[in-house]
């Protein structure tokens, strides 16, 4: 096994230097302002040598008209050779319709290595020549023809290709070097640009993510948006938004965990209080007092559901709830025992309306049932009891339930001050719906996933006075087709 560095692969590790954004923007301006230059350098050196040879034609134009001009033999042969030597070239002809006449030529025998019409030159020709030119090292002569003056046919001229060679290397050399220059000013301007408007901002980003990685929980660490109204600017804007969600969800992880670390911590002491609780409400039992025997079995009923809880008190902490328990029972009773639980007396401060259908049974777990309701009735109570003195004909918590078809529709309503906005749109969240001082947070969380261990659904009303919950509870599939048999049998 190959052995590796410690720390190689921890955030902020040192790693071999290699050439970073900014370097490798810097190379490739270079290279395109390089490569844009050689395209613009192929076709000029070609207009170059174009332009070189078609000077030359000129003056030997000049030189034909003086020659034609002048009387025949009238012409010495000193300034024959003074006209050939201003012009750079061995001879001049000119074609006259049928006749080639030669106005000048040297003394000097030459032989032609290269002919060049300049009257039908391609592009691709022009270049083809001019490198070829520029890399023959080669000291030829060519014969060079172009267009001639008064009505002529054509006007040549024999020169050496060196002279043209020696221009297109100077050329080259200024090509060059005004390249060279220009690839720095234009690479310098565009890599400062680019510098200023992309690489500075991600490296910003780069350098905030690494620190928001070793400290994710620090608000200090979530990236500041520079303001920025293009992409960069959006990805500030959005990198924020995230790391605020992120380190959020953070808190509340540990808030969940140090809650179960707490709640693992009593449960043991809390249960062993609760079964010494139900051993004297068991002696109770036997007392002949009305009373007691009126309030022992109700009694015994909440202190065995009390350590039922606190034998599951985790587990909310795993991914979902146990499955529910279902059978068909009846809704009323339920509701009652919410009501008796929570100490609500019909002629109390807080008035407890009860409109459920007569009959009215539901495919449900009976423990998850009350737990439901009790955590969406204490919550209107809580609700209600923020105000300084409650009055039964204004404050009132109102249970529905009806049947729709295989659906029980079930609604919490109370007419206290509502649900803010801001709590609305994490009301079924953990931790987050509580505005409360004291409040857990928990109640609507605990009551939206035993209703979706059901199949069901809880939802908030909209437009209605106070906070109004209405959970749906289907029945299941199989009680279904168990009925229907029934009723054929019967």
């Amino acid at each position: 096994m190959t052995d590796r560095p410690a720390g190689a692969d921890q955030p902020g590790a040192t790693r071999p230097t290699r050439l970073g954004l900014s370097g490798k923007l810097l190379v490739l301006t270079i290279l395109f302002v390089m490569i844009a230059e050689v395209l613009i350098y192929v076709p000029s050196i070609a207009n170059f040598r174009l332009n070189w040879l078609n000077d030359r034609l000129s003056a030997a134009y000049t030189a034909a008209l003086v020659l034609e001009a002048a009387p025949r033999e009238a012409v010495p042969d000193s300034l024959a050779k003074q006209i050939l030597d201003s012009i750079g070239a061995h001879a001049v002809a000119m074609k006259m319709g049928t006749q080639r006449r030669l106005l000048a030529a040297s003394d000097k025998p030459l032989t032609v290595d290269r002919e060049i019409d300049m009257r039908n030159m391609m592009w691709w020709r022009a270049v083809m020549d001019a490198f070829d030119t520029l890399f023959d090292t080669n000291s030829e002569v060519m014969r060079v023809m172009g267009h001639a003056p008064m009505g002529g046919e054509f006007v040549e001229i024999v020169i050496d290709e060196d002279p043209l060679r020696q221009a297109m290397l100077a050329f080259s050399r200024n090509i060059l070097l005004l390249s060279l220059l220009i690839s720095g000013i234009t690479a310098t301007l565009v890599y400062l640009s680019l510098h200023y408007l992309f690489v500075q901002p991600l490296r910003r980003i780069t350098a905030n993510m690494m620190a928001f990685h070793g400290e994710p929980e620090n608000p200090a660490r979530v990236i500041v948006a520079s303001g920025r109204r293009d992409e960069v600017g959006t990805a500030e804007r959005e990198l924020g938004a995230m790391q605020r969600d992120l380190a959020t969800m953070l808190q509340q992880k540990n808030r969940l965990a140090a809650l179960g670390l707490a709640v693992s911590k009593i449960n043991h002491d809390l249960r062993n209080l609760l079964s010494s609780a139900q051993l004297f409400t068991d002696r109770l039992s036997s007392l002949q007092d009305p009373r007691v025997q009126r309030f022992s079995p109700k009694l015994m009923r909440a202190l065995e559901r009390a350590i039922a809880f606190c034998e599951s008190t985790l587990s909310y902490g795993r991914a979902q709830e146990a499955p529910p328990d279902r059978k068909l029972l009846p809704l009323e009773p339920v509701v009652e025992e919410v009501r008796e639980t929570l100490e609500l007396d019909p002629n109390g401060p807080v008035r407890w309306v009860s409109a459920v259908e007569r009959g009215l049974m539901i495919d449900a777990d009976p423990d998850h049932l009350f737990r439901i309701l009790l955590n969406l009735a204490r919550n209107a109570m809580q609700a209600l009891d923020s105000r300084a003195t409650n009055d039964p004909g204004r404050d009132q918590i109102r249970i529905t339930g009806r049947r729709e078809g295989a659906v029980v529709v079930i609604e919490v309503s109370d007419t206290g001050p509502g649900i803010s906005e801001k709590s609305r749109s994490h009301l079924f969240e953990a931790f987050q719906s509580s505005t409360r001082t004291g409040g857990s947070g928990l109640g609507l969380a605990i009551a939206a996933e035993l209703v979706r261990a059901h199949g069901g659904e809880i939802r908030l009303v909209e437009g209605t006075i106070g906070a109004t919950f209405s959970l749906t509870i289907p029945d299941r599939a199989v009680e279904l087709h168990s009925r229907r048999g029934e009723r054929a049998r019967a």
